[in-house]
């Protein structure tokens, strides 16, 4: 595990002020944390993903959507608007994604949510809130098993991806309750 480098980002009170007072938390991940961002969409947060774009526009967005940033680039977080705390950012110090969610989830205070019963409620793919459907809506896009045997489904309304309760959902589970 690589230590972060000093940013006046991580100084006392940096919290206090720009992250917990937010009601709601909105991330913005960059290029270096894509499986970031899925696993807090898990989790249910929104959290959008960058894999292409200059800093310039990436630090813009993050400010104009009033996302918190996660990024593992210690140059990134010496821009001004992050060093005196405008925009609230967190520089990982791990590669590893369970690492990323855990100090995420310790930085900016995150309370875990249940993971129990209900199921996704974001796109893993695209971030947006999914849509409860009946299984009559959905038949026609799920495997025969599934079709059999599941009884619950959501839906993206962007890319139009189903969701369902299924084993994957219990070793998501089973992942995050490991960390």
């Amino acid at each position: 595990m690589i230590p972060p480098r000093e940013s006046p980002s991580f100084r006392t009170g940096w919290k206090s002020k720009s992250i917990a007072m937010r009601t709601a938390h909105a991330f913005l991940a960059d290029c270096n944390v894509g499986r970031l961002a899925r696993w807090l969409r898990v989790l249910g947060y929104d959290a959008a993903y960058e894999s292409r774009i200059a800093d310039p526009e990436l630090v813009a967005r993050a400010l104009a959507e009033g996302r918190v940033l996660l990024t593992r680039d210690a140059d990134l977080t010496q821009r001004r608007v992050i060093a005196n705390g405008t925009l609230p950012a967190v520089l990982l110090r791990s590669d590893h994604v369970e690492d990323q969610l855990r100090q995420v989830i310790q930085e900016i205070g995150l309370e875990s949510p249940s993971l129990e019963g209900g199921g996704l409620t974001r796109c893993l793919e695209c971030n947006q809130e999914l849509e409860p459907r009946d299984k009559a809506q959905v038949a026609h896009r799920l495997p025969p098993y599934v079709r059999a045997t599941q009884e619950r489904f959501s839906q993206c309304p962007r890319c139009e991806r189903v969701y369902w309760p299924g084993t994957h959902w219990q070793r998501m589970r089973a992942r995050l309750a490991a960390l």
